[in-house]
């Protein structure tokens, strides 16, 4: 949150929530692809795809070093993606779970 904007926690959640809204409202991969190109900068943009690249790596197993020299993320992101796969709040495997069941359709 910026130093100078004094929302309170219900504004800031209900912003939140409203960014969450439009994201579950697009409806395919290329919907998303344009919305967050305009929504981020290409920096930005970057920084999500790096760490959406270590999750599946960390999935794979991959140690810390190899997902390094695979992607070019630093040790720290690598780890702090890590802490939030296994100590978050869910997203990262509610994802991955639903990513991979929408390729393996009879896996369940």
């Amino acid at each position: 949150m910026k130093p100078n904007r004094e929302n309170t926690l219900g504004q800031q959640a209900a912003a939140e929530d409203a960014l969450c809204t439009a994201l579950v409202s697009l409806t395919s991969a290329g919907e998303c692809r344009n919305f967050l190109r305009d929504l981020c900068t290409p920096a930005e943009m970057q920084a999500l795809v790096d760490r959406w690249q270590v999750v599946e790596l960390l999935e794979q197993g991959l140690t810390y070093r190899k997902i390094q020299d695979l992607t070019g993320v630093s040790v720290t992101t690598i780890g702090r993606v890590a802490r939030f796969l296994t100590d978050g709040f869910g997203g990262y495997r509610t994802a991955i779970d639903r990513v991979s069941a929408s390729d393996n359709p009879t896996s369940h």
